[in-house]
């Protein structure tokens, strides 16, 4: 045997904090109930030496209960390009649309909320939702167009996730990228 194969083989001892962590455990668990037990079985189960279970340094913070994984939400499917193209030919109809312009992120946010829901109340499949591209401006430093950034973030909420399939940017002839194509979930009975 080597050297390094001693250094393997050797066991840790545990520190103060382990075992006081480790006495704060056990005291919560019941030992299991013998179904079967012979005479002579008591006097061998007393053999058992108790471990030993030093005086904790500090009280233990009481931990949480893990909570139960949350729901799998539903992914997200991007708009297909025959989809978009069919849209755009007007072959598709469009079932409602929402125009956000003018409105406040607060304002914008709540009513694309209440128009989602209103829609798949509804029946709607895909709606166009129009954000505006933004104030032009001279100075390229400023950023252009805040609901045209904050929709899509929105739509890809957990919020909105049962109720958005997916979304894309509008062909040109509804708006380009100042508005937005989403597919609605059919709603479940």
């Amino acid at each position: 045997m080597t050297s390094d194969d001693s250094k393997l083989r050797r066991r840790r001892t545990l520190t103060a904090d382990e075992h006081a962590l480790w006495s704060y455990v056990t005291r919560s668990i019941a030992p299991l109930r013998r179904v079967h037990l012979r005479e002579t079985e008591p006097a061998a189960a007393e053999t058992h030496a108790k471990p030993v279970n030093p005086a904790p340094a500090a009280p233990l913070p009481r931990l949480p209960l893990p909570h139960p994984a949350p729901p799998r939400l539903p992914g997200l499917a991007p708009i297909d390009r025959r989809l978009k193209q069919k849209l755009a030919r007007g072959r598709e109809p469009i079932d409602a649309s929402i125009d956000l312009h003018g409105l406040t992120q607060a304002e914008a946010h709540a009513a694309l909320m209440r128009f989602l829901r209103n829609a798949r109340a509804g029946g709607a499949r895909l709606v166009l939702v129009i954000t505006g591209k933004g104030a032009r401006s001279d100075d390229f430093a400023s950023d252009r167009g805040v609901l045209r950034r904050q929709v899509p973030l929105w739509l890809r909420s957990t919020e909105l996730r049962d109720i958005v399939i997916g979304f894309d940017w509008a062909h040109v002839a509804h708006g380009g990228e100042g508005a937005l194509y989403v597919r609605i979930r059919r709603k479940r009975d």
